[in-house]
């Protein structure tokens, strides 16, 4: 028998925007898929017509050209095993369906809603099985004519698989090992509705799975007591020759406290849950996104990568290539991992780091430009080369270094009070007759005058330089004082020393 080819699916459904959590279930299946030289299917599961969003599965699609995660084949991406959107294979479900009905393995049911809620009312723990279906209204307890005449009528009804109790079935998962669960404790699934002819998720999963020939089946967790049915469903249909494996990845938990993570978390907190911006067509509201908070796409993959899975290492900055070669599945945790959004902001701090001067320099130019300032590349690319270790965002540059850009217009009240004393007025003034008379105004040469002038004249460097400090950026903050003047140069250096003597006095 040939090895088969890798193939792995991601398969969300249009109601909303992509949650963080999906968005790690999609990039372990990339870095599966792409380690094992195999093919990554997208599939849109839209059988929920009630729940479908305009606009949600353009989103899906955008969020991932956004984080760089590239699908081989499915919705918008083509392929030979389309059509990739569920709601364009209803012929093709239907017979399946047929074929379960044909092999008594599946019947038909026609008790309405009230009649279900009625029998939960009666009778405890109710759950519609081989225990109770004797006495409901289906195929199974009306005769072939009545069947066939409620059908002819257009009467609604449901297809249900029939789960034969007393089995052991056997789930070999690539991450919690064998798992063994007892069919009686399974209900009949609902496997297609005919008010909209369209299968549920349990049937239609299963069918596309299998013809589009899927290796893994790597999904959340909250899939696992899925798991079984879906096992019960190959084999009714004789595929357990091509039945895939089954890997349940952990959940991401709530940041603090116990359970999932949320998008109430991430309003109480202050960080996105989503990966774009999502306006909400119904409601109007508008969620975050990491993409509009500032996160570089890169910073978001090595953060969701390591959210539940350990490379067994040290190592903590994986590009997407390291991540493909280091991945393994069997190195997920079973248990929840916590999502610590701090961490999250440290990784695009470490990006930021890691990305030359010039790229950063480019993000912040149209920030720069927008506050009015005409400066030529080069300049802010020095300012970036001073700065961008001390923010975790480009967008926080502003606000730290907008000083070398605008002289300041007022001085901060804490540092004045702290910094600037009787006699600073004073020194400044000596200091700006000293930098006057400089001619050579480079850093080396500015540092070892100033220095020496201050040694000569028994001063304390501190109360020099803080006071130089706040004249020249109008608070207590920045980088070295001699990498200020000699990018402001000597001119703008002068002229601030000396609005500060005139304003502080």
């Amino acid at each position: 028998m040939t090895e088969r080819k890798i193939r792995v699916r991601f398969a969300p459904s249009p109601t909303g925007p992509l949650h963080i959590g999906g968005v790690r279930t999609a990039l372990y299946n990339y870095l599966f898929a792409r380690q094992h030289g195999g093919d990554f299917v997208f599939r849109i599961e839209d059988t929920d017509s009630q729940r479908f969003v305009p606009g949600a599965e353009e989103y899906i699609i955008e969020s991932f050209r956004w984080l760089g995660i590239k699908f081989d084949e499915g919705v918008s991406f083509g392929g030979s095993h389309g059509p990739y959107r569920q709601s364009e294979r209803k012929e093709i479900y239907r017979e399946y369906v047929d074929k379960l009905l044909e092999a008594g393995k599946a019947y038909v049911a026609f008790d309405t809603p009230d009649e279900l809620e009625a029998k939960r009312s009666t009778i405890e723990n109710f759950q519609y099985d081989a225990h109770t279906r004797g006495i409901m209204r289906n195929s199974l307890t009306l005769s072939k004519e009545e069947t066939d005449q409620l059908i002819k009528d257009g009467t609604q009804y449901v297809v249900r698989f029939k789960v034969i109790p007393g089995e052991e079935v056997h789930i070999n998962d690539m991450i919690r090992g064998e798992v063994v669960i007892k069919s009686d404790i399974l209900d009949d699934k609902v496997l297609y509705k005919s008010a909209d002819g369209l299968p549920t998720y349990h049937l239609a999963n299963i069918v596309d799975d299998h013809l589009m020939e899927i290796t893994h089946v790597i999904r959340g967790e909250e899939w696992l007591p899925s798991a079984p049915l879906h096992v019960l469903l190959y084999k009714a249909f004789g595929w357990q020759d091509t039945m895939p494996q089954f890997a349940h990845l952990p959940l991401l938990l709530k940041p603090e406290g116990k359970g999932k993570l949320s998008k109430r978390d991430g309003d109480r907190l202050g960080f996105p849950v989503f990966p774009l911006e999502w306006h909400d067509p119904k409601t109007g509201e508008v969620s975050s996104g990491y993409k509009e908070s500032g996160y570089f796409p890169e910073a978001v993959v090595n953060f969701l990568a390591l959210l539940g899975w350990n490379p067994g290492t040290e190592q903590e900055l994986f590009s997407l290539e390291q991540l493909v070669e280091a991945f393994d599945i069997s190195r997920c945790s079973k248990s929840g991992a916590k999502f610590d959004y701090q961490k999250g902001i440290w990784f695009n701090h470490e990006y930021i780091l890691q990305k030359s001067n010039e790229e950063i320099a480019e993000l912040f130019a149209p920030t720069v430009a927008n506050n009015g300032i005409d400066e030529p590349m080069e300049r802010i690319v020095q300012v970036v080369a001073m700065m961008k270790d001390r923010v975790n965002f480009v967008k926080e540059l502003w606000d730290l270094c907008s000083f070398f850009f605008i002289a300041p217009l007022e001085y901060d009240e804490k540092t004045v009070k702290k910094r600037w004393k009787e006699n600073s007025a004073e020194v400044m003034a000596q200091l700006a007759e000293v930098l006057r008379g400089l001619d050579d105004f480079s850093i080396e040469n500015q540092e070892h005058v100033v220095f020496a002038w201050m040694e000569a004249k028994g001063y304390k460097p501190g109360d020099v330089m803080n006071a130089f400090r706040l004249a020249l950026v109008g608070i207590g903050k920045g980088p070295g004082m001699f990498d200020i003047t000699a990018f402001l140069g000597k001119e703008e250096t002068l002229r601030r020393l000396e609005r500060a003597i005139e304003v502080l006095k």
